[in-house]
């Protein structure tokens, strides 16, 4: 019998002699390497001769053994053939062997003798043994091989291909790996004598197993994976090699992120075939007892245990439901990635382990108990401290509602929930929040219609009849006990999800109308019958899931507010998931959701793609129908309920669509039918928008209107244009869309009666006050786009419509002198008049202007084109060279620049004479303007008449824009009117006016430039709003430089208005992108404006804190540091230092940053003493340390130190100098009780008690309940107070060195300056306070003519002193 084979270390280790000569081992190894190619093949054939055809248990002979351990060991160094035969040689045999193991086991119950047997287990499990190794070791060896051939890039990586290809290595590896599961899964326990195997045999084969699941490749592979699994589970499961496993698999999961969800299959797998889930809860509790910190550090690890956890919760429910007590403590963990997976595993338990029905009463309880808590806990996680983590729980909750997991009970509360996660902070939140309402509304338990109105009638049918069912039952029940719950109950007192769902389904078919558009009102007229559902019970239920449901459309109907918001975010995600959720409102008919829809028509002008094509896809899905007649009408009512704003986006949106295609020409032709009234029941306004959709329409395609001149003609202008008046204007828009073709047409044919038509329009009065200008307006374009001379018109226009205004006057101005009295010519009507007038004067003026532009832009194109074909001619008649020659003469004697600058001076002069007048003719326009600006300056008259100053004013600023003189001497009147003017309107208008000003005139306007910033400071909204407009397009176009008057618009980031504060953070964020970001430059400055504003502090962080961030650029930031601390240097007030500080500590510092701030501490050390100054600064060092290496964080700790010790030293030399302060107050008081002799040698007079003036000491030593006392009392106590402090100071003092230095007497020290006093020290002025505030019995020796006792009477905390004593001490001092 062979000698037991043990499996070695590394495959050479069996070439070893064994001590005992007790285990198999190669005793002859063949260099197969060295043998010629056919040698090789003999020598193959021959090991597979011997294995095929010889017994299974050949390869224990030692001949054979040595043989194939020597072509296993240069397996790699084989040709193909070689490989093939070898292994299947080997893998046949073994395949044969594993059946003999069942023969055996029912030759051991029939066989009496039992020595055979036991030879034949021996050599069955030597052979299992061999053949297991030398495949392992096989594979083991060409994986090892073709991964450093893919991992080596060079030239032979090809052959090496070509070479694993041509041999097909893969599927010889899924049939090897296969055949070592199978044998795994056969009952092995009678080869090795119990259940527990080899520890080296399975210890071998696990090994290798899991350092292939190491290999992606691998895992690839469907058949090699699905071995690799069985052995894994067997090995563990059936053989109860748990630990080692265990720690593989973790080892798995911690470090390959793509062998998780295969190594979740193993698990799963294991579980599955044996009935046994011990080595998932094994796992599991591993990872449980995983301190949380661990995976802080390991955030690789941490994701990947996160994903491997949520795939075996979905392939495990009940295992890991019973298990998932350990790992709920990782919710106070700190790796959010952790707690994002738990929570994946809470939503995956709540939907697959709780679906059983079976078991008793309490375990079904249990499981209820089980749920609910898994539930609370995912409502909880939706305030987590991690964005990350609370986006996952609402995805989690979507994924839940998806497959009707959430209860009706609960589905208000997570609605309301993600509702308000819709204002977190983080936009990640916000994009899940949005998605879990969308799958909210989708899979909604209420039906597809979820109006208010008809939840609440068909609610109050229902309470009615079940008020009819319970008659005794009180009305409060109804409402009060289902909304605590929301779920109907079983007798189990499990929650029924299924009762709800029959009820709602009854809902919806007994009310087949009551969720139709526009029938709230019917519904409550119904009779209040309603279907028999059932019994009571029933009849609760559904009114249980009514108003739930009616719940539920409130508060989707509350966020549209909030919907809005978000479509204005800077976030791409938040605008589109809004647009989305919108839509699906409107698909259900929420209440808000289609006038919201209407706003993101302004968002077609996004410059980001995504939001623009998430419009589009919208508006498409919202307004463009199959059947072109409603496309027509929906398109059109829109356009009729749009304002001018809406309308640009919806002519850009209609466009694009047109030249898409997206507008098919069976819907521009129903638009047509609407116009010309073709379709029964069409309204002059709903005529009216389909025109204005047509001339948006042709904005792409022009043709569109040529085929329907007439109509717009006959229509337009026609008598439905007295019945809407706007389609007039609308009228004159398509004149103006229409081809240059068109237009020629339109000449020939009707020029002279469209002429007339639009005459008429602006002199005459039939047009409403409110109509009447933005008709003219558009008519006066009219007739300078098609007209061939259009001035000739525009004079006759303004003739007539001033002689409209005059004949009126002339015949007012007759009948009052008959009557003798004075003429008032500004009368009502005439005020009217006037301001047509003088609008349709100005109108003219600005498109006379730019008419001469058009004509000399023409004439440019024209002489370029016309020299372009001379220089082509010249070029093929004459020589290429002599023309170039010309050319050139040309440039150098300015010909060709002559012609340029004759034209402009041609224009000039064109432009000049439509104001100022240039010719000896009259020029009614000039004229007009004089009399403009003469009544601009009547403010009597225009106070009176606010109509007509706005006309008048907008007049002026007009003619302002046409000619330069005339804007130059009316510009002080136009910003007194901006200053003055009571009418908002006016001020609104001349505040845009000065913009266009700007554009221009900018030399004119650059002196008036704090003016122009004034505005921001306007009371009127409207009036800062264009304020923040004009100025931001001036700034942001180059067109006004940034000047020291940033500040006010900076302040406008705190106005009170929101879309003034918007706007004037969307200007500073556009600034920011400009150049090297201006705002970096403009800070220090807007600083140290705003510190001397009165500006509430929370308003100057605010603005402070939005400016700093934006600015991204670390030098940037590094630049500032040392800018806003050279600030601390001339500044003397202590608010300043408090802002500069602030500004300091809401940088982002770098190391850099950090040594600056250090560098520069004398600049504002003097500032320290202010706490909140000393705070601001900690602020910074505590940001620093977060990131700061060893040396870094050494260096910030001493700045610290000396922080805080300068600041306790200012903070001691201020409460010093106070206290000097109050000492100087002290002394003061007592120079006006006690005059003191200062004359040397001079006798002092005694005081008697009589003489003694009243005085009243400081209010520290001032004992109150003396002053009740009468008024001799009073008086002397205030003449003891000075003499004890006279008393003191001479003492502390030394008088005779002060005299012999020329000094002055401490006392009268006390009447210099309080520097002076300043000068003492802190413990001199103790000292001489010790008298005032000592609390106990002293004795005081003093030198005089004699001595004398004072007696001390003790008041409070003070000692009093006799007068007697004070006159004694008077003597005393007076004579040293």
């Amino acid at each position: 019998m062979a000698p037991p084979f043990v499996f070695p270390q590394i495959l050479r280790a069996l070439e070893e002699d064994p001590e005992d000569n007790h285990r198999l081992f190669a005793q002859n190894p063949v260099d197969v390497t060295s043998l010629r190619p056919s040698d090789l093949e003999e020598f193959v054939k021959g090991v597979s001769f011997d294995l095929s055809d010889r017994e299974l248990f050949c390869i224990e002979d030692q001949d054979v053994f040595d043989r194939v351990y020597s072509l296993v060991r240069s397996f790699y160094s084989l040709p193909p053939s070689c490989k093939c035969n070898l292994v299947e040689s080997l893998r046949s045999n073994l395949s044969v062997l594993l059946p003999n193991v069942d023969s055996i086991s029912r030759s051991v119950q029939d066989q009496e003798d039992e020595v055979p047997i036991i030879d034949r287990i021996t050599s069955h499990r030597n052979a299992l043994k061999i053949y297991t190794f030398f495949l392992i070791t096989i594979i083991m060896t060409e994986e090892s091989h073709v991964s450093f051939v893919d991992s080596t890039k060079v030239a032979g990586r090809g052959r090496k291909k070509l070479v694993v290809q041509s041999w097909n290595w893969e599927p010889q590896r899924g049939r090897m790996l296969n055949l070592i599961a199978n044998s795994l899964e056969i009952n092995l326990s009678l080869l090795f004598g119990s259940s527990e195997l080899d520890e080296n045999y399975l210890s071998f084969i696990v090994k290798n197993s899991f350092s292939l699941f190491e290999n992606a490749a691998i895992l690839k592979d469907p058949e090699a994976k699905d071995a690799l699994c069985r052995i894994i589970g067997a090995s563990a499961t059936k053989y109860r090699y748990i630990v080692q496993s265990c720690a593989s698999v973790m080892h798995l999961i911690h470090k390959y992120d793509f062998a998780v969800v295969h190594v979740a299959d193993a698990v799963a797998r294991a579980e599955t075939k044996y009935s046994d889930g011990t080595l998932a809860v094994t796992i599991i509790r591993d990872i449980g007892r995983t301190d949380p910190k661990a995976y802080v550090k390991d955030t690789v690890g941490a994701d990947n245990v996160g994903r491997f956890l949520v795939e075996l919760a979905d392939r495990l429910p009940k295992v890991m439901s019973t298990n998932v007590g350990v790992l709920v403590p990782h919710f106070g963990g700190e790796s959010y990635k952790i707690r994002n997976a738990l929570v994946g595993v809470l939503g995956k338990l709540v939907a697959k382990a709780f679906n059983d029905v079976e078991g008793d009463v309490s375990s079904r309880s249990l499981r209820l108990r089980t749920k609910q808590a898994m539930l609370e806990i995912l409502l909880e996680r939706c305030r987590d401290v991690s964005a990350y983590t609370r986006s996952r729980v609402l995805q989690v909750w979507a994924e839940l509602c998806e497959e009707h997991s959430v209860s009706i009970g609960l589905w208000n509360e997570v609605a309301s929930i993600s509702a308000g996660r819709l204002e977190d902070k983080s936009a990640i939140v916000r994009k899940s929040a949005l998605n879990l309402l969308i799958t909210m509304l989708q899979h909604n338990p209420f039906g597809p219609q979820l109006r208010i109105a008809s939840f609440e009638a068909t609610l109050e049918q229902y309470k009615r009849k079940l008020n009819e069912l319970e008659p005794n039952r009180p009305t409060e029940d109804s409402s009060k006990e289902p909304t605590s719950d929301g779920d109907s109950c079983n007798g189990d007192g499990e929650i029924d999800d299924l009762q709800p769902e029959v009820t709602i389904n009854t809902h919806l078919d007994s009310l087949p109308d009551s969720c139709q558009p526009d029938n709230g009102e019917d519904i409550r007229e119904k009779d209040a019958s309603v279907p028999d559902i059932g019994n009571v019970e029933q009849t609760k239920a559904l009114v249980a899931s009514l108003e739930a449901g009616l719940s539920f459309s409130k508060s989707m109907s509350a966020s549209m507010p909030i919907l809005v918001q978000l479509m204005a975010s800077s976030s791409a995600s938040d605008v589109e998931n809004a647009i989305l959720l919108l839509m699906r409102c409107k698909q259900f008919q929420i209440d808000g959701a289609e006038a919201c829809l209407r706003k993101i028509l302004p968002l077609a002008f996004s410059q980001d793609k995504s939001i623009y094509e998430a419009v589009e896809n919208a508006f498409i899905s919202i307004y463009i129908r199959k059947n072109p007649v409603e496309t027509a009408k929906q398109l059109l009512n829109l356009a009729i309920d749009s304002n001018i704003g809406d309308q640009a986006a919806l002519e850009f949106i209609v466009n694009a669509l047109v030249s898409k295609g997206e507008i098919s020409s069976s819907t521009t032709s129903a638009l047509w039918d609407f116009f010309c009234f073709n379709i029964n029941g069409t309204t002059a306004e709903q005529s009216r928008g389909a025109l204005s959709v047509l001339c948006m329409a042709a904005m792409s395609s022009s043709r569109i209107l040529g085929s329907h001149i007439q109509d717009i003609i006959d229509i337009g202008f026609g008598r439905w244009a007295k019945v809407e008046p706007l389609l007039a204007r609308t009228a004159c828009t398509a004149i103006q869309r229409l081809s240059e073709e068109d237009k020629k047409k339109l000449l020939l044919s009707s020029g002279s009666r469209l002429f007339s038509i639009l005459e008429s329009l602006i002199t005459g009065n039939w047009l409403p006050e409110n109509i009447f200008y933005a008709t003219a307006d558009k008519a006066i374009s009219a007739i300078y786009m098609i007209h061939p001379t259009p001035e000739a018109l525009a004079s006759t226009i303004i003739k007539k419509s001033l002689s409209t205004v005059f004949d009126v006057v002339e015949q007012d101005q007759a009948q009052s002198d008959s009557d003798g009295n004075t003429v008032d010519c500004l009368t009502t009507v005439h005020v009217a008049k006037l301001s047509r007038f003088l609008f349709v004067v100005s109108h003219i003026a600005m498109n006379q202007l730019v008419y001469i532009e058009s004509c000399i832009q023409k004439i440019r194109r024209q002489k370029t084109k016309k020299d372009k074909a001379a220089a082509e001619s010249q070029n093929t008649e004459e020589n290429p060279g002599a023309t170039q020659e010309n050319n050139s003469i040309n440039a150098e004697l300015g010909l060709a620049a002559s012609d340029d600058a004759l034209l402009d001076t041609l224009a000039e002069r064109a432009e000049r004479e439509i104001v100022s007048g240039g010719s000896g003719e009259k020029n009614l326009i000039g004229d007009s303007a004089t009399f403009l600006s003469k009544l601009c300056r009547n403010f009597s008259v225009l106070q009176k008449h606010p109509e007509l100053q706005a006309s008048t004013m907008l007049a002026l600023c007009r003619c302002m824009i046409i000619d330069a003189s005339f804007c130059e001497s009316n510009l002080q009147l136009l910003f007194t009117v901006v200053e003055n003017a009571p009418s908002e309107v006016v001020r609104s208008n001349c505040t845009l006016s000065l913009g266009d000003l700007a554009v221009r005139f900018p030399n004119l306007l650059e002196p008036w430039t704090e003016n122009m910033y004034a505005r921001l400071r306007d009371a009127s909204i409207s009036v800062r709003k264009n304020a923040v407009l004009v100025l931001s397009h001036l700034i942001l176009n180059d067109m006004m430089k940034v000047k020291g008057h940033i500040n006010e618009m900076a302040i406008c980031i705190e106005d009170d208005v929101e879309r003034i504060s918007s706007l004037a953070k969307l200007f500073f964020h556009e600034l920011s992108k400009k150049g090297s970001n201006p705002i970096y430059n403009l800070l220090p400055d807007i600083l140290g404006q705003l510190s001397n504003r009165n500006l509430k502090r929370e308003s100057f962080c605010n603005v402070m804190q939005f400016l700093i961030g934006s600015i991204k650029k670390d030098k940037q930031m590094e630049a500032l540091v040392e800018k806003l601390c050279n600030r601390f240097s001339g500044v003397t007030d202590t608010k300043q230092w408090e802002y500069i500080s602030y500004s300091l500590s809401l940088l982002t510092f770098t190391e850099k940053g950090i040594k600056k701030l250090i560098e520069s501490f004398k600049s504002y050390e003097h500032a320290l003493a202010e706490d909140l100054v000393t705070e601001n600064f900690r602020s910074i060092i505590n940001k620093g340390k977060k990131f700061a290496k060893p040396e870094l964080k050494a260096c910030i700790e001493e700045f610290e130190e000396k922080l805080n010790k300068f600041h306790m030293e200012k903070k001691e030399q201020e409460e010093t100098a106070r206290n000097a302060q109050v000492h100087i107050e002290k002394t003061k008081n007592m120079e006006s009780l006690v005059v003191p002799s200062k004359v040397k040698d001079e006798p002092v007079e005694e005081y008697d008690d009589d003489d003694e003036e009243e005085g009243v000491s400081d209010s520290e030593i001032v004992d109150p309940s003396m002053e009740e006392q009468g008024a001799s009392l009073k008086a002397s106590d205030s003449e003891e107070e000075p003499s004890n402090a006279e008393e003191e100071l001479s003492d502390s003092e030394e008088v005779p060195d002060s005299e012999q230095s020329g000094t002055t007497s401490p006392y009268s020290l006390n009447q210099n300056t309080s520097a002076g006093i300043l000068k003492l020290s802190y413990t001199s002025f103790k000292q001489s306070h010790t008298i005032f505030v000592s609390g106990e019995e002293e004795e005081e020796e003093e030198e005089g003519e004699g001595e004398s006792e004072s007696s001390n009477v003790k008041r409070g905390n003070r000692t009093k002193l006799s007068s007697s004593s004070v006159r004694r001490s008077l003597r005393s001092s007076s004579r040293t």
